[in-house]
């Protein structure tokens, strides 16, 4: 039944991104020949003016479409950020665009080219043509899940997240990342995964480098696993995808239900504070500053009322005049605040001035004007 579901929502992805795709044939002078590129960009695009993180997919004649279809599905939802995807064509040309020297594990002539033509000339490119921001993920399977690793080895690494999907390493390439990743000092995402049924040689070597990985304790890196029962190694993309989307971009989601019992519900200090410093991390991460979201005004709502930190309604309502200013909501939390912290003349008189604003949130007009009558009842005002 999950199969079926998962099917599902790929195909109606599909259909629904369809429109959005694009083909060009991208002429290298470091190749020395074309490539073709498949492009998506995110609804919209063109009636906005943001800037949106770029995903690059490697093995793009197979991996495109899948990835495609999850980052329209995730983003329509909000659950990763929209993102403009570019899909590289390897047909026939993959064992050259991977060749890495037998003697130190590195890219090496065809190889070498491949990298170069994606750091100097198509990065660059997409970069001059689209609407981008700094964030960058690369998406790579077997021998392109082990070539992406090279982008990381680098100074200032090309990309902030890796996607390795049963990676086929190069000899040397797990004492490469062992050394690069525990001294690196910028965030760094890092995907990794392999199935119960995947090439036997290659979940070895993932199932090594997993093992490396979970010896390194820096902060920088942020590292997830995943080790599916049943694919293959041909179907463990489908698997692997929306998990590797969904680790990537945590922070990004809605306050889930998890986070606010398990989280929120914990916590010793001010809820607000750690709404604030979600949307901060998100800002500082993916370059992008995003409004917070109704769902999560409510969570932190609702933790207040829960831990009877009445006192923290001030501090939400502030930032939801802010957000919303054109809303009733702000207008509520304080009345809520002025409320429950012995104010009742002041909660009153800010509930009567939400009603010329707009309802919200299921926050109504009538709702406000109810609360403000139930004071008048209680304290005679």
């Amino acid at each position: 039944m999950r199969r079926l579901i998962l099917l599902f929502v790929v195909v109606f992805s599909f259909q629904q991104i369809t429109a959005q795709i694009s083909y060009k044939n991208f002429e290298s002078q470091i190749l020395n020949e074309s490539r073709q590129l498949k492009i998506q960009l995110p609804r919209g695009y063109d009636q906005s003016d943001k800037s949106y993180p770029v995903i690059v997919v490697f093995d793009g004649d197979y991996l495109f479409e899948m990835v495609a279809g999850n980052v329209d599905y995730y983003g329509y939802w909000e659950d990763i950020p929209e993102s403009i995807v570019i899909g590289v064509n390897q047909l026939g040309k993959r064992d050259d665009d991977t060749a890495f020297s037998e003697l130190n594990s590195l890219p090496v002539e065809k190889g070498d080219a491949f990298f170069r033509f994606v750091g100097e000339e198509l990065v660059p490119y997409i970069n001059k043509t689209y609407r981008t921001e700094k964030f960058k993920v690369a998406i790579g399977h077997d021998k392109t899940a082990n070539f992406i690793n090279y982008f990381l080895l680098k100074e200032n690494p090309l990309f902030q997240a890796y996607i390795n999907l049963s990676p086929d390493l190069a000899p040397e390439m797990s004492a490469f990342l062992s050394e690069r990743l525990a001294a690196i000092e910028s965030k760094i995402f890092y995907y990794l995964a392999t199935s119960s049924n995947d090439v036997k040689s290659l979940k070895e070597k993932t199932e090594g480098l997993q093992t490396m990985l979970n010896g390194i304790d820096n902060k920088n890196v942020l590292k997830s696993f995943d080790n599916f029962e049943g694919p293959t190694h041909y179907s463990l993309p489908a698997y692997a995808i929306p998990k590797a989307l969904e680790s990537i971009f945590l922070v990004f989601q809605p306050i889930s239900k998890d986070e606010y019992q398990n989280t929120l519900l914990k916590l010793e200090g001010s809820p607000v504070d750690y709404l604030t410093e979600k949307y901060a991390t998100i800002e500082d991460l993916f370059g992008i500053k995003k409004q917070i979201s109704i769902n999560d005004f409510r969570a932190i709502a609702a933790t207040i009322n829960k831990t009877e930190k009445f006192e923290y309604f001030e501090d939400l309502g502030k930032i939801a005049r802010k957000q919303y200013p054109e809303t009733l909501l702000g207008n509520y939390y304080l009345g809520r605040y002025y409320e429950k912290t012995g104010s009742p003349k002041k909660a009153m008189k800010t509930y009567q001035s939400a009603y010329i604003l707009q309802e919200i949130g299921g926050i109504t007009k009538d709702h406000v004007l109810e609360l403000s009558e139930q004071l008048k009842v209680d304290f005679g005002l």
